[in-house]
Order: structure tokens, then sequence, then C-alpha cells
């Protein structure tokens, strides 16, 4: 071990002592060169050499020197890499001021010489600058250009650099989908340029993207991808960041055996590596874990160390997951006054995150064309520029007055023009006028006359529906009565029938139920009621009704809903939500996957009941609010429906001035929107 030490000491000596040499070389060299072209150039390879090893007291003197030598000699290539390696020393010292006046003083002189290469290096540098400074806008569009000159000339070093960091650009503005995008092209060129370091930087990142965009599968795939490539020995704080991380994302999925193994291994790793981000990460997931497979008291221990550790390194984001965390373990526990104490701190920490502005830009920025720039804006000072040699016509008074009596003739011509055609403009404005009243009129009678026929088509439909649904389950609850009645059966066998009885029963009320409901909205006669209210506590409400039959069918559920206050019937929104939550839960397999979350919109509350379900056929979609159609389908577990349930959904969101939809793809899943107002309007 000794030995190896005393190596790696002689090695890193001899690599200062030729850095050292090289940089002695060059100066004796320097100062024996004439004072030409020459001489500029070898001053600037010295000073790329005192960037490198960041002399950047010594590389500003030679900048100064190289600079005035450049001025004398003319020499713009020469004034313009002064300028560049001046603007580098800035931004390494975070004086932005000055780094950008060097960078502009230094792409303008690029622009002379017309030097592409030159004018993307700037432009690169700026735009990684005005990143940083939160001028994303500009950033982009300096960065997108260099990149279109770095992509034309195929400079994989640059492009790499120039990829990864739009990508980050692109996070921090909230555009995910041209993160992953840019992330995927840095990706390709550092295997092509054989950057590992940068391959696992990359894989990393794409696969905590896909995790944000809630592609959990994916984000397994790229975790994974970067565990088989990283170096046991030197990557081991990147190892335990991304252990946790693969073990939360198996832990979506209620694989336990997965999940606990990564976990684990994770919080192992980051303890013995004394790692707080990342112990405080699998702390966390462990603690879910544990709190899912009902080991409390383990799983407090764990949410209590990491609550320390979130505390100590401030780390706002796994601070909230674990006061999350904290309401879950005490309300299983059922101390509710604990778990209240954990949510208040939940919604004061969760609000003052949601108050940092996040900027997000248009996604249709272009690249600056900064060579065409140039050329434009000479041509047109150019043409700005006063001809003196113009012969002086108006000197002769003949031309005067011909030129008023032509003006004077045109200008009457151009007055009975106007007049006439505002004439027939004002003709043309009534009959338009006219034929949009009339237009208007036959779309209403065709509107009345189309909602006449469907009110004609559900009541035929109703009879049916009533006949055969209610026959059936009243009918069962009949026999299994007559039964016991006669003695046909032991209480012991009937008692083992009665889960089944039950669910004639609940058949039976939620036919009526829905049948009711939508019958009043045909009359009209359903008004709504609106008040202000939480849309929280409704799904909370909701979701509790269908605890059994997500336990049954093993589904898991995810709560991402936010405290949020809508404008509405209380009543009738509440029978909305349960029908969504029903239905996807009616529709889901064992192990699938419902998420129940709400956001702000434009001023409106969007609520979307999302599931990983069998999902909807293109050609049913259309069939699903249309009550004359009736269309149901069994469950995923032949569960039966009478088919006027998002019926009844539309009419009762629509009552309330809102709007429902769906996006659905077959055997992927299905997600319904409800849009709904915040306040009265």
């Amino acid at each position: 071990m000794r030995q190896l030490l005393t190596l790696a000491v002689c090695l890193i000596s001899f690599s200062i002592f030729s850095q050292n040499e090289k940089i002695d070389k060059l100066t004796v060299e320097i100062a024996y060169l004439n004072a030409d072209s020459t001489k500029v150039d070898k001053s600037l390879v010295l000073i790329n050499e005192l960037y490198i090893n960041k002399d950047y007291s010594k590389a500003l003197l030679y900048i100064k020197e190289t600079a005035k030598l450049s001025e004398d000699l003319n020499y713009i290539k020469g004034l313009a890499e002064s300028s560049y390696y001046r603007a580098l020393i800035f931004t390494e010292r975070n004086d932005y001021f000055n780094a950008i006046d060097n960078y502009e003083k230094s792409r303008n002189l690029y622009l002379k010489i017309s030097d592409t290469l030159g004018v993307a290096k700037v432009s690169n540098s700026i735009g990684l600058i005005e990143i940083k400074r939160g001028n994303y806008k500009v950033g982009l569009q300096n960065s997108l250009s260099a990149i279109a000159i770095f992509e034309k000339q195929y400079l994989r070093d640059e492009l790499s650099l120039a990829y990864n960091n739009l990508a980050e650009a692109y996070h921090k503005t909230n555009q995910v989908d041209k993160a992953i995008e840019y992330n995927f092209k840095a990706l390709e060129v550092r295997k092509q340029i054989n950057d590992k370091e940068g391959v696992k930087t990359s894989t990393k990142n794409i696969a905590g993207l896909y995790s944000e965009l809630k592609e959990h599968r994916k984000a397994i795939e790229y975790y994974e991808k970067t565990l088989d490539i990283l170096n046991p020995k030197t990557d081991q704080e990147l190892r335990g960041e991304i252990l946790p991380k693969l073990g939360s994302e198996y832990l979506r999925f209620n694989e336990y055996d997965k999940a606990s193994e990564y976990l684990v291994e994770g919080l192992k790793y980051n303890r013995q590596q004394n790692n707080k981000e990342g112990l405080l990460r699998a702390l966390n997931a462990v603690g879910q874990l544990n709190l899912k497979k009902k080991k409390i008291k383990l799983a407090e221990k764990q949410l209590n160390e990491a609550y320390k550790i979130a505390q100590s390194i401030d780390n706002k984001t796994e601070l909230l997951e674990n006061y999350k965390l904290h309401i879950a373990l005490d309300s299983t526990r059922g101390y509710f006054q604990n778990a209240f104490f954990w949510q208040n701190k939940f919604y004061n920490l969760r609000d003052s995150l949601t108050k940092i502005d996040s900027p997000v830009l248009p996604t249709d920025l272009e690249p600056i064309n900064l060579i065409e720039t140039k050329n434009t804006n000479e041509e047109a000072s150019i043409e700005e520029t006063p001809l003196h040699n113009t012969p002086k016509t108006l000197d002769n008074p003949l031309v005067l007055y011909g030129g008023i009596l032509a003006l004077a003739l045109l200008l009457g011509l151009l007055i009975f023009s106007l007049l006439k055609s505002k004439s027939h403009k004002d003709a043309l404005e009534k009959q338009k006028a006219i034929l949009a009243e009339e237009k208007i009129r036959t779309e209403a009678i065709l509107e009345q006359t189309h909602h006449l026929e469907e009110v004609n088509q559900v009541k035929d439909k109703l009879f049916s529906i009533v006949s055969h649904d209610l026959k059936d389950s009243i009918s069962s609850i009949k026999a299994f009565l007559d039964l016991l009645k006669e003695d046909s059966i032991s209480k012991d066998e009937f008692y083992e029938l009665i889960p089944e009885l039950s669910d004639n029963a609940n058949n039976a009320s939620s036919l009526l139920f829905n049948l009711l409901n939508w019958s009043k909205s045909q009359m009209q006669n359903l008004e709504p009621k609106p008040e202000r209210f939480n849309i929280q506590e409704v799904f909370h409400t909701k979701m509790a009704l269908v605890e059994q039959k997500v336990e049954d069918k093993r589904i898991v559920m995810i709560d991402e809903s936010q405290d949020d206050y809508i404008y509405a019937d209380r009543s009738m929104i509440e029978i909305v939500i349960q029908n969504l939550i029903t239905n996807a839960v009616k529709f889901c397999r064992t192990g699938d996957v419902i998420t129940i979350s709400n956001q702000d919109v434009n001023g409106k509350s969007l609520i979307c009941i999302e599931d990983t379900g069998v999902g909807i056929s293109k050609s049913n979609i259309d069939k699903l609010f249309a009550a004359h159609k009736n269309f149901t389908t069994a469950g995923t577990k032949n569960e039966k429906g009478t088919g006027l349930g998002l019926s009844i959904a539309r009419d009762l969101v629509e009552l309330n001035h809102g709007r429902i939809w769906v996006e659905s793809i077959e055997n992927v899943g299905s997600k319904f929107f409800v849009e709904l107002p915040k306040s009265a309007s």
C-alpha cells in the first residue's frame, strides 16, 4: 500500500513538473521570437497552458501583451483569441459582467474574419453563462446556434459538452422531453468518443428524467444500465446515489424483493461511504418499504433518522418526502394528532417550494444565425449611407407643379374608391349578419331535434336496462331468501352465500342510483348548488370506499392529489369522482396502478384519474359518454355495469360549467380528465 502511494505521488509530481517544463519552454521560445503573428500564436498556446493550470494572474499578463501586439499588427484572430481567454478567466472568477463583455468582443472579431468555429465556441460559452444566470431564452438560443455549427463540422468533443449543457438547461426550465432528447444526443456522442464518465452521467440523467415523467419501467431500465457500467472502486458516490433510486422505482410496483435488494445494499453502501445525501434517500425509501410491509417500529426508526439528516443538510425535497411518510406512519398507528402535525409541516414546505419560480420556455426557440445577421446588418448600414451625388430635380418649378397636380388627381381617385368600397362593404356586412342569424336558427332547430331523438332512444333503452339488470339482481336475492325460508339450505351455507347476495344488492342499488341521477339531469330538474370545497377531501373519501376491492385485486393506488379548492356542487362532483375511481378499479388487472392527481391549469382545476388497466379501443372511446349508446363491458373480474355511469358523469360535470374527456390506449391504460372552475364565473 505504501509503495502504491509513493508511486502515485511520483506520478503527480512528474505530471506537474512536465506541465511546468512545457510552460517554461514556451516562455523561453516566445522571448526570442520576432514581434509578428507567429509570436502571437505561440503566446496563445502559452496562455492556454496557464489557463489549464489555473495560473490566471500570469495568464492575464500574457493576454494583455498578446492583445497589444495583435492590435499593432492588426492581427484580428489574435485579438479575438485574447478576448476569449480573458472572458474564460472572468467566468472562472464568477465576474459574469466582464466575461460577457469580452465574449461579445471576441465574437464580433471572429465574425469580421468569418471564423465560424470561433463564433460557435464563443456562442456556446455565452449560452452557458446566460443559463447559469437564469437568462434561459438568451442562453438556449446561443447554445443552439453553436450546436448548429458543431454538428455541421462534426466536432464531437464540443458537441458532447454542448448537448449535456442544453439538456441541463431544458431540465431547469421544466421541458423534460427536450432534456431527454439532448441527453440521448450527448450519450450517443460520448459513446463515439469513448467518454466513459460522460456515458455514466448521461445514462443516469436519462433514468432520472424518465422517473420525473412517471415512466418508471424505463427509469428502472436506465438505472440498471448505469449500475452495469459503474466501476465499483472509483464510482462509489454514484453507486450510492443510484441504488436507493432504483429500489424506490421497484417499490412503486410493489416488487418488494427487488426493492429490498437494492435499498438494503444502498443503505449499507452509503453508511460505509458516509454519504449523507445517499443515506437520506435510502432511509426514506427503506422506511416506506417497511411501512408497506407493516414493520412499523423499524419504519419509525428509519424515518426518524432520515428526518434528522434532512434537517442537517437542508435537503428540502427529501424532507418533504419524509413528512409525507411520517403522515402515513402515524395514521397507520392511529396517532392522528401526530399525523396532523406532520401534515401541517408537509403543506407549509410544499407551498414554499411551489412558490419558487420555475421558468418555462417556448418550445419553438430557433438558433441565432450569427453570420447571416452580420451580413444583413452590413447591408443595412450601406443602404442607410446618404448618397451625396443625387441630382437636385426639385429645383425645376414645372416638375414641382406637375407633381402636385398628379398627387391631387391620385388623392381624388383614392377617396372615390374608398367611399365606393365602404358602401359595398356595409351591404356585404348586412347580408352576412342576416345569413349568420339564419344559420344560428337552423343549428338551434337541428340541435333540438337531435336532442329529442337522443332522449327518445334513451327512453327505449331504459326499459331493457331496468328489466334485465334489476330483474337479475332482485331475482337472485329473492331466490336466496326463498331457499332460507324453505329450509332448503342451512344457515352456514347461507352465510357462505352472503358475499354474492351483497354483490347483487350493490348492483341493484348502483343501477337505481345512477338511473335516478341521470333521469333528473335529463329532465333538467337537477339544479347545481355550487360552493367552494377542497377536492382533495373528496378524493380521500372516495378512495376509502374502494380500499377492499383494491386489496382484493392487489392494485397499487398512488395518491398525488393536492390541496385545492373548486367551485361546484359538491354532491354532484362526488358522484363523478366515485364513478371514475370505481371504473378504474373495475378495469385494472392484478398489479396494475391507479394514480389520482390534480393541478391548476390556467386558473381551473384539472383532475386526472389514470390507470394502467386494459384501456379502451379507439372505436369505443366515442361511445363512452353517449347515453343512447348504453355502452358497457365487463370488468377484469367479470364485474357488471349499466353503461350509464359516464353519461351521468358528463351531464353532472357540464351542469357545473366543466368538461370531461378521456385519453386511452388499448392494453396500456386510460386517463380520465375533469376540468372544473375554481371560482364563480
